[in-house]
């Protein structure tokens, strides 16, 4: 029966377990007494809903804490067994997928390096689901068991009716990659657990946001700075966040064309890519046949020697004009949207770290509007290098809570012949 708001009591039902979950989550342990002004229930819907989720196996006692004057009261926490999620980061360098309890406690990971401007969709699918079989076998976890797979991967997702998750992702020459289902094809996982495929900076974004350096923050901007850039708006009305295609922002007319072919991007002078490329154009001497970490990691010991060593002058040069550039491109997110927050994540970001950070703060005062730039702090993340893999396995937990702590519901037969047929439009 539905009220005059159009609800139902089993969606108040669902809102009142959600309510409890996230609060013990984010919160916990908390007392039954203490639930109630956290999640705005009366103590009667507390007791109800405390019951069904310890029924469930999703809570459970956690020791007590004296009241006053009366009982001790009984602390209650979440579960960590009572379910488990996979993150994947499809990085521009590896990929890599971890696996976590309800908590995000990490219980297993891998990591399958990737050729250099290889992105081969066959390849990066095989290494997904391998590493999905391997994570799972090390901590002996029956597949059954995961609430879901959340994947991040560089590019725009779209999701379709009849094909699941499609990722376009022109700087890897992705066009239009039916990867739900190339995933869903050749897995050994039931095909109940769901996958959630979005952008690699979106899932970066929910993990400042959740646990990281964004907590608290109502309107903030995460940028994931690695062989590409790209960045995560999140603001009240889209609190999950909106992958935004920063570094394909033109910083300079008929510049450096760019990976994904368009002359000038931001992308084409402040990504690790772009930024070894020209420390190698101007001269400089990047270690050779090494990955983009390596090599970006001697770029910056060569423009920050120890004391008393002489710098590398290109190096030097080259990095300190990449930091003006990422402060200009960081000026148009800071008069575009106004953050109160913007946090730098990814590997390179995390590379070049506090020594880099202020030299892009001054930039991007300097270009922005003043009114905004005074309101904007511009931090680090916290959450380092798995920060993408963490914000992968939230998709899952996030849709978990929304369900009231519920399983997502098996996919319709009728899906299954669609996304057949997404493959089939893949053959040669």
């Amino acid at each position: 029966m539905a009220g005059r708001n159009g609800r139902t009591v089993r969606d108040l039902r669902r809102g009142n377990r959600t309510a409890v979950l996230q609060r013990l989550y984010f919160d916990g342990p908390l007392s039954r007494f203490e639930l109630g002004p956290a999640t705005g229930l009366s103590s009667g819907s507390v007791s109800n809903v405390v019951a069904d989720l310890i029924a469930d196996g999703l809570v459970e006692e956690a020791g007590s804490v004296d009241s006053d004057g009366g009982r001790p009261r009984t602390l209650l926490r979440v579960t960590p067994s009572s379910g488990h999620m996979i993150g994947v980061d499809v990085g521009e360098t590896r990929v890599r997928v971890e696996l976590f309890d309800l908590t995000l406690t990490e219980l297993a990971r891998t990591q399958q390096p990737l050729e250099p401007q290889r992105y081969d969709v066959e390849v990066v699918t095989g290494h997904i689901r391998d590493a999905i079989a391997e994570v799972l076998a090390t901590a002996g976890l029956a597949p059954e068991r995961l609430l879901g797979v959340g994947i991040g991967v560089p590019g725009i997702v779209e999701r379709t009716p009849d094909r699941g998750a499609v990722v376009h992702g022109q700087t890897i020459g992705w066009d239009a990659v039916p990867l739900e289902a190339l995933l869903r094809a050749g897995s050994q996982l039931p095909d109940d657990v769901p996958y959630f495929i979005d952008n690699g900076a979106k899932t970066l974004g929910q993990a400042e946001m959740w646990f990281g350096a964004g907590r608290g923050a109502g309107n903030a901007v995460v940028v994931l700075f690695g062989s590409g850039v790209g960045a995560c708006l999140v603001t009240p009305e889209v609190e999950r966040g909106r992958a935004v295609e920063w570094g394909h922002l033109t910083v300079r007319v008929r510049g450096r064309r760019c990976r994904c072919g368009a002359l000038g991007c931001l992308e084409a002078y402040a990504g690790a890519e772009s930024l070894l490329a020209r420390w190698r154009e101007e001269g400089g001497r990047p270690p050779q046949d090494t990955d983009e970490e390596t090599a970006l990691t001697a770029m910056l010991a060569a423009a920050y020697p120890p004391k008393g060593t002489a710098a590398d002058p290109v190096a030097l040069a080259v990095l300190e004009e990449t930091a003006e550039y990422l402060g200009a491109g960081l000026s148009d997110l800071i008069n575009l949207f106004q953050p109160e927050r913007i946090l730098i994540g990814g590997w390179a970001g995390l590379q070049l770290g506090s020594r880099f950070l202020p030299a892009v703060r001054r930039h991007a005062t300097a270009y922005a509007l003043r009114h905004p730039a005074e309101k904007v702090t511009i931090d680090l993340g916290r959450l380092g290098p798995d920060a993408v893999t963490v914000g992968a396995a939230i998709l899952p937990l996030a849709d978990f809570f929304a369900r009231g702590g519920r399983r997502a519901e098996p996919a319709p037969e009728a899906h299954l012949p669609a996304w057949q047929a997404a493959l089939e439009e893949r053959k040669p």
